[in-house]
């Protein structure tokens, strides 16, 4: 006979084996979608381009470089989205402020009143669009929408069309062609940019009442949530940082343009919904949003290298946002 302690043990290993194996089983792959499928990109690119340099460090590099942008954007979208809100005026935003940044270093007002007027800008298209959605309760979609061709057209209208050259050094270093050693200033800004982005969605009770918002608006309210408040500054945030990346194309570029951040909302958008946040707010995840968009980032170089046109890269960004709402879980489980 078993002693009674013996059962107990052997109850106890038997409850334990169950929980673990519930545990495993409750794992679910498409948790972790934009991660395996960033892997497979990584290995087929390899594969099939390793003649054409793709695995070189200088290209690897340059996907970084060409991603950062996306990449702080898509920070701020996560935000944005996860409140069960949108921001297309982010591409617009960033064309508008690279050029008011760089016609403020032409007037001879240096790096600093460089970099505040082009944050300023940002802001400023942020703090509109934050107080048509809150105060006016117009949808977030049809409001920035019309931002987007708002700013857009005052981008091209300000300086004509033309480039705005920026010969400012140090600008240039900071905001996008600087190396630090074999690293890239936009690295080291992407970094940066994520750790605090992380810390503020998973640590601070910003983030918690900002998933709060998305999650059931009208729930978080009862609870003591200022809902249209998150929402003004998750917008404010967001021009901040569709501002920011302004100045990092116009460091990294030399100059400011029109056509800078052209279609970069769709790259952003993307990123966020493959990384994991949920398109009806409520859930977002930061980490996942950047390799979203070094995902999207090593796609579009791989093309390139292949040899496809700009229209066939359309195609493919399309295609990747419609396969991240099929078979992301946390985008449709609602």
């Amino acid at each position: 006979m078993q002693s009674k302690d013996s059962n107990t043990t052997v109850n106890d290993t038997v409850a334990v084996g169950s929980h673990s194996v519930k545990g495993f089983k409750g794992l679910d792959w498409r948790d972790y979608i934009v991660y395996l499928a960033f892997i497979g990109v990584i290995i087929y690119f390899s594969v099939t381009l390793h003649d054409q340099g793709f695995v070189s460090t200088d290209n690897l590099l340059n996907i970084i470089r060409q991603t950062a942008m996306i990449s702080l954007m898509g920070l701020a979208m996560t935000f944005v989205i996860s409140t069960g809100e949108i921001d297309l005026s982010v591409g617009s935003i960033a064309a508008l402020s690279s050029l008011t940044a760089a016609l403020t270093l032409q007037a001879g007002y240096g790096m600093m009143g460089g970099v505040a007027v082009g944050l300023g800008t940002g802001l400023l298209v942020g703090l509109v669009n934050g107080l048509l959605v809150t105060k006016l309760a117009i949808p977030s979609f049809l409001v920035t929408l019309g931002t987007m061709g708002t700013v857009a057209g005052l981008a091209m209208w300000i300086t004509d069309t033309a480039p705005v050259p920026i010969v400012d050094s140090t600008f240039n270093f900071v905001f996008g062609s600087g190396d630090i050693g074999p690293v890239p200033i936009l690295l080291v800004w992407t970094v940066a940019a994520t750790i605090i982005a992380h810390i503020l969605l998973r640590k601070t009770s910003f983030g918690r009442q900002t998933l709060a918002t998305g999650g059931n608006e009208s729930a978080a309210r009862f609870s003591g949530v200022k809902t249209q408040r998150i929402k003004l500054l998750v917008f404010l945030g967001s021009g901040f940082m569709a501002g920011f990346a302004g100045l990092l194309y116009a460091g990294r570029m030399h100059a400011g343009r029109f056509t800078f951040g052209e279609g970069d909302e769709l790259s952003v958008i993307a990123a966020v919904i493959l990384g994991g946040t949920s398109l009806f707010g409520g859930v977002g995840t930061v980490i996942g949003t950047v390799i979203g968009s070094l995902m999207i980032g090593t796609i579009n170089n791989g093309l390139i290298i292949m040899g496809l046109d700009v229209s066939q890269q359309m195609i493919i960004k399309g295609l990747i946002i419609i396969l991240a709402v099929a078979f992301g879980k946390k985008a449709i489980k609602r």
